[in-house]
């Protein structure tokens, strides 16, 4: 009899200097390297949502997301708070300060393939304090996107051939639903 998925033992099948490739019974995954996790901030101010744009290799091209990053990658910071980390990397990438950070907790991106969890940040009382654009290795576009009109600017997005995160659902999701209603109600009409 074999042994269920979850109780096999994991086996680290490749490792590099970011990523970790294992098995677990039938299953393979990637996971970050010294288990890092990462910061995504949720900053809305004036209406108003802070994006980032940035290629993304795997993708082979632009990348429209929420401003994240990874806490505690730099060996002198590993005990980094993920408070500490989203304000760093709001800053950093949108040239935005918050007076609050508040940690909405953590969450699974891919379950299915990655380990890799992240921890929602939202981000109150905006402050623009620099221009933002990432770290010297970055080419981070900030853009700065009327909540009203938001499903407009991803369409217009997709249209140039970006990428869309996933989690950009998390503001999609009232003109879905609203959809999705509308949809069920007229089919309730045959």
């Amino acid at each position: 009899m074999s042994v269920p998925d979850h109780d096999a033992a994991e086996q680290i099948e490749w490792q590099g200097k970011y990523l970790t490739a294992k098995t677990r019974g039938r299953w393979e995954y990637v996971g970050r390297a010294r288990d890092i996790r990462a910061a995504m901030v949720l900053a809305i101010d004036d209406g108003h949502v802070l994006l980032v744009e940035q290629y993304r290799v795997p993708l082979g091209c632009q990348s429209i997301e929420l401003p994240a990053g990874l806490i505690g990658d730099d060996e002198s910071a590993k005990d980094e708070d993920v408070l500490v980390a989203a304000g760093r990397e709001l800053e950093e990438e949108t040239g935005y300060r918050a007076r609050e950070l508040v940690d909405a907790g953590a969450f699974n991106a891919s379950p299915g393939m990655v380990s890799e969890s992240f921890s929602l940040v939202i981000a109150r009382g905006l402050e623009r304090v620099g221009q933002g654009g990432g770290t010297v290795n970055e080419d981070i576009t900030v853009h700065r996107v009327p909540i009203v009109g938001f499903a407009d600017f991803i369409t217009a997005q997709r249209a140039l051939g970006k990428g869309i995160d996933a989690r950009l659902l998390l503001l999609l999701s009232p003109a879905i639903l609203a959809q999705a209603q509308q949809d069920i109600g007229s089919q309730q009409d045959y």
